[in-house]
């Protein structure tokens, strides 16, 4: 049996020196976001033979209740997926693996050929944009995103500032005002779960190693953003928050944010958009260079 142990913020290092060396660009793989979310997914991990494992549960389904990330590491895979199977089988759970990218897929079909049946959710696909275009907007597809930004310079003076602990406070009250303009329309268990999140990412934002902006009008903070590394050419965008009743700010704090990323970060993981028509409507929007599909593996029936 594999020895998990809750995902703390002391693991940072541990997990971390797995994910950020990796090429796996999936957002489930940002400690961050393993860290923030741990209160509602009860995250576990253990490190063994070259391995990162993750073990975690799905919300409250009694039928999905347990489940796995794809093994992180190098060495006999192989044997990693055998462990996955031996604690699945040891503690009752049904054998599930998730968020398994194409390349995953196609590693564990090489050595466990018919063995795992796939399901890709669209929904939970992420949306994966070069930091270049997000920086630069050039070209015919951006036209509407650069209209929107000249149109806002155009009506507002504005400035563009780092987040940082001071910056905390206003953050989370801009963030109850959102919640507050947005709760008839959205699930407000999830903008509850969501706060939760967000508010301990906030107060731990230096040791969770975020870096993350905020657009002020009139010093008054009007929209902000924050993330952090996934691995070490990929950067994700955890929360995006602003103040709608400025048009355009969504796509100022966007770009202001992708043109002050080291240039290591070839690509910014942008994460899901879980069904939600508008989300994916302006996700779409951005152009992404990968939808990057994440597959769900389980142990085929035998005959």
């Amino acid at each position: 049996m594999l020895n998990f142990k809750p995902v703390t913020i002391e693991d940072k290092e541990a997990i971390t020196a797995y994910t950020r060396s990796s090429n796996f660009l999936n957002c489930d793989f940002a400690f961050a976001n393993m860290c923030s979310w741990r209160f509602l997914y009860n995250s576990e991990y253990t490190i063994e033979d070259g391995f990162l494992f993750i073990r975690f549960c799905l919300g409250m389904s009694t039928h999905l209740r347990h489940a796995y990330m794809f093994p992180i590491g190098t060495g006999d895979l192989k044997g990693a997926l055998a462990k996955i199977e031996k604690d699945a089988v040891e503690n009752k759970y049904l054998l599930r693996i998730l968020s398994i990218s194409p390349d995953a897929k196609k590693q564990m079909e090489n050595i466990l050929p018919d063995k795992y049946t796939f399901t890709a959710n669209r929904n939970y696909f992420d949306y994966i944009y070069l930091r270049e275009d997000l920086n630069s907007l050039r070209g015919k597809k951006f036209q509407p995103k650069r209209n929107h930004i000249n149109k806002f310079k155009k009506k507002y003076s504005f400035s563009y500032k780092p987040i940082t602990p001071d910056l905390v406070p206003e953050c989370l009250k801009l963030e109850q005002k959102w919640m507050l303009a947005n709760h008839a329309e959205k699930d407000t268990e999830s903008l509850k779960y969501e706060n939760r999140s967000m508010v301990f990412a906030l107060n731990n934002f230096n040791r969770l190693d975020l870096t993350g902006g905020a657009i002020f009008i009139e010093n008054e903070m009007v929209a902000f953003t924050y993330g952090s590394p996934i691995n070490h050419f990929t950067f994700g965008i955890h929360v995006e928050k602003a103040d709608i009743r400025f048009e355009g700010v969504f796509s100022v704090i966007n770009q202001e944010f992708a043109a002050r990323l080291p240039e290591q970060y070839r690509y910014i993981n942008r994460e899901e958009d879980l069904g939600i028509p508008g989300l994916r409507q302006s996700k779409l929007s951005w152009q992404p260079a990968i939808l990057l599909e994440k597959n769900m593996a389980v142990e085929k029936v035998k005959d």
